[in-house]
């Protein structure tokens, strides 16, 4: 059986058992927060519990290592769509640390690549035609640096309000304690 299966057999006794009805919400997130954070596995059920979400309390978005790479990519876009359309009030970027972002650098990941069968000619391609690899498969040397990298990307957007807070934190994944490296009050009072 594949996991597809598997997943499809489990929906449909979480469907008939109306296990859903448990966390019905709205879209608007009920405590007005947008949470970028990092799809390291670890941080799925440990995160929320540690900052007290529960469905329906925060819109979150999730990438390699809470990195906003581009202030005009998805993840920047659906930060903004969560402040004015959903009504957040609040930005918080939470790393973590032991992050496999941490060192990564795109050599490393484009050797993976062509193990897996991507030729070099598509590579250099690529890399002919503008687009920066380096820079967009590589990672941060600590943690710390994604997050306040992410931070100044989304308290500076053109199409924010400088009124908005936008918070960092660093969580461990082992144990949950959030470590708070931006303030985003204090940035709000300092402008």
């Amino acid at each position: 059986m594949s996991l597809v299966n598997d997943i499809l057999n489990h929906n449909n006794e979480f469907v008939e058992n109306q296990e859903y009805k448990q966390y019905l919400t709205t879209k608007f997130p009920d405590k007005k927060m947008v949470v970028l954070t990092c799809m390291d596995t670890r941080l799925v059920e440990l995160l929320p519990k540690a900052m007290n979400l529960s469905n329906g309390d925060a819109k979150i978005i999730k990438n390699a290592g809470a990195i906003l790479s581009h202030p005009f990519g998805s993840i920047m876009r659906s930060i903004i769509v969560a402040v004015y359309a959903l009504k957040a009030d609040e930005v918080v970027v939470v790393g973590h640390y032991d992050c496999g972002m941490t060192g990564l650098n795109s050599d490393q990941v484009l050797n993976l690549a062509k193990e897996r069968g991507i030729s070099t000619d598509v590579i250099d391609t690529l890399q002919h035609s503008g687009i920066d690899l380096a820079g967009w498969l590589t990672g941060f040397d600590h943690v710390q640096d994604g997050v306040v990298k992410s931070v100044n990307i989304i308290r500076n957007h053109p199409l924010l309000p400088k009124n908005l807070p936008v918070h960092g934190m660093i969580i461990n994944p082992e144990t949950g304690k959030l470590d708070l490296v931006e303030d985003g009050y204090a940035a709000v009072l300092a402008e």
